[in-house]
């Protein structure tokens, strides 16, 4: 199996600005960068710990801010090399519903694709791309 970590936990957000000052402020977060996601609406801001690069915080405005504090984990990330291969095989496997059937490209080159978990837990294989290419 090609998963290396858990890539990012993805948070909705209302306003961007404010959740980024929240987690750099309270947290001690660093903000990374944000991007507007390829379909024009979603904002994303990625945040890490100082020092700690290998998991971070997705912030996604735009997506679904009405949901109850419940719902505002949108899904788990993992990363892998090669997310072609792994949306081929887990599109192979029966057991994996896919949530699109097509692997989504982000301005910075970054690839990924949703699928569910067995309780209809959000999914998704990540390969990162150049984290200060996004406009």
């Amino acid at each position: 199996m090609a998963v290396k970590k858990l890539e990012h936990l993805g948070i909705m957000v209302r306003d961007i600005g404010t959740s980024i000052a929240f987690y750099t402020e309270v947290l001690g977060l660093e903000h990374k960068y944000t991007m507007t996601h390829t379909n024009g609406v979603i904002q994303l801001a990625f945040l890490a710990f100082p020092g700690h690069e290998e998991t971070e915080l997705e912030l996604i405005q735009g997506y679904n801010a009405e949901l109850p504090a419940e719902g505002k984990v949108h899904h788990a990330a993992f990363t892998v090399d090669d997310v072609e291969a792994e949306f081929a095989r887990l599109k192979a496997l029966p057991q994996v519903e896919l949530k699109d059937e097509e692997i989504t490209t982000l301005p910075n080159g970054a690839r990924y694709f949703f699928f569910y978990g067995p309780d209809g837990e959000l999914l998704e294989l990540f390969q990162p791309g150049t984290p200060g290419s996004a406009k």
